[in-house]
């Protein structure tokens, strides 16, 4: 439940034929800097401007005077990055995706229609399809004693080997406002986190994780 197969639907990337190289998600991140590189090289010119050195924004793309763009970038069509956004790097913005107000992000993927409107960081992080994070809302990439990130499903424990990695949400994923996302932290596809949460390890897909980190199904 935590494989690049069951989180995300592959054809709503441009990183698809990228990520279907792994198994799972965190493999990737250290591939993406080159990866999103060997992207912004082979866009169409004449829908992709390069505003600088190794940032290529599509045409139909609004940014924002004040938003801070760094290579290695790329910016979908008819996506929006607001006011004094930071994409510190290594950064793939799919279509029709909203980074919004003071948000920052640093080597991710967001997939097409991802939303992160309001004061969000996200790092070392995979979004999937229109997947949504509430204002406030953060991934958390490096634990606190600087070990190394497992990935907890159960009493199934998997090394990824990284020091860092933040949080894998699948497909049409819902995070409550100021909610925390602990490193190594997976979101199955369609599921809910209420505000305020503190999660970790894996949540189901088409789930709910309630107050006090109760997880219930959702009702069909």
């Amino acid at each position: 439940m935590y494989q690049i197969q069951d989180l995300f639907d592959l054809e709503k990337s441009l990183a698809g034929d990228y990520l279907s190289g792994f198994v799972y998600p965190w493999e990737a991140l250290g591939g993406l800097k080159d990866f999103i590189r060997t992207l912004g090289n082979s866009l169409d010119k004449t829908e992709y401007d390069e505003l600088a050195s190794e940032i290529w924004v599509h045409k139909s793309a609004k940014i924002a005077p004040t938003a801070c763009l760094n290579p290695p970038c790329v910016i979908g069509a008819g996506a929006e990055v607001r006011q004094a956004a930071f994409l510190r790097g290594s950064v793939l913005v799919g279509r029709d995706c909203v980074v919004g107000n003071s948000t920052e992000l640093k080597n991710v993927v967001l997939f097409d229609g991802v939303q992160v409107p309001h004061y969000n960081y996200v790092g070392d992080s995979i979004l999937g399809y229109k997947a949504h994070m509430g204002a406030g809302s953060i991934t958390s990439n490096v634990k606190s004693d600087k070990t190394l990130v497992a990935v907890q499903c159960g009493e199934e424990r998997v090394d990824t080997g990284l020091k860092k990695v933040g949080a894998m949400l699948g497909d049409f994923v819902e995070i409550g406002c100021n909610s925390v996302l602990n490193p190594g932290t997976i979101i199955g596809r369609n599921s809910q986190v209420y505000p305020l949460s503190c999660v970790r390890g894996t949540v189901a897909e088409n789930s709910i994780y309630k107050t006090g980190g109760v997880v219930v199904a959702k009702r069909k």
